[in-house]
């Protein structure tokens, strides 16, 4: 959908500034589908819904749609009382990819979730480079060594930041090869 980018950031700076994102649930499936659907509710039919099909992308397999209920049962239950914990539990969720489509930037928002009510941080997205973040994640189901190393090396403390929200939804957004809008002039609007 042409407009997916553009509706979908607004939705974002929306969930922000409304206050909306402190309401959903942190680190549980529940929790990423208030916050796929409230991002994605403009742009997808199935927004906030489980898939039930399943997905392939490029030749890595997501888990099967016929034990994603059950796989999505197991990741709620891990802990993530430690950063190295948190890291698997989403290196765990983008394995499971619960949705058709918008699995990456809801998962990030999620991540910073679980970071923030955790650890008192949040990752700064805006330092991380496109290549070496996807290259990290490519590997991670294997070992999730290099994307805990990349993720904790852009770790900030400041949680309450809107701006540093605001580069994460663009940066994510890039990651994905959006990056028609800005989202700072989104913001001004």
């Amino acid at each position: 959908m042409k407009d997916e980018e553009l509706l979908s950031k607004k939705r974002a700076i929306e969930l922000y500034d409304s206050g909306k994102i402190s309401e959903f649930e942190v680190g549980t499936t529940n929790g990423l589908k208030q916050i796929h659907q409230y991002i994605f509710q403009d742009v997808f039919d199935f927004a906030g819904q489980i898939r039930n099909v399943d997905l392939i992308k490029g030749n890595f397999r997501f888990a099967p749609a016929m034990y994603l209920g059950d796989t999505l049962k197991t990741i709620d239950a891990l802990p993530e009382n430690t950063f190295e914990e948190i890291i698997k539990k989403y290196v765990e969720m983008n394995v499971a990819h619960p949705f058709r489509e918008g699995n990456g930037r809801a998962t990030r928002i999620w991540l910073d979730q679980i970071l923030k009510k955790r650890l008192g941080q949040c990752v700064d997205w805006s330092i991380i480079e496109k290549e070496q973040y996807l290259s990290a994640m490519e590997r991670s189901p294997i070992n999730d060594l290099e994307i805990r190393t990349l993720l904790e090396s852009a770790l900030t403390s400041d949680i309450g930041s809107r701006e540093v929200f605001m580069k994460g939804i663009q940066s994510s957004y890039e990651y994905e090869g959006m990056a028609e809008y800005d989202i700072h002039k989104l913001v001004e609007e």
